[in-house]
């Protein structure tokens, strides 16, 4: 099983997207530094998944995530969660 995720930095109000089979190796990974793009903005927060069922299909899901349409769905998700985090405080 695949997964595409998008992280968020608050720091920087940056998007990172990308792909995995182990999302919480993954995500220590980006905020240990180990990767080379991320270690600049950290920490990273894991604000969305979507399971892919092949590599090739977490690649196209990945690629749709990156263009501007899916940029777009992926601040929707973020306001989402956002919005949700603050009501829990």
């Amino acid at each position: 099983m695949y997964f595409v995720y998008a992280l968020w930095t608050e720091t920087f109000d940056k998007i990172y997207v990308g792909y995995t089979t182990g999302i919480d190796k993954r995500l220590k990974a980006h905020n240990s530094g180990k990767s080379k793009y991320t270690s600049r903005f950290m920490p990273w927060i894991l604000f969305f998944k979507e399971e892919a069922h092949t590599k090739e299909a977490a690649l196209k899901k990945e690629k749709y995530y990156k263009s501007g349409w899916g940029r777009k769905k992926l601040k929707l998700e973020l306001e989402k969660w956002q919005s949700g985090r603050m009501r829990q405080s």
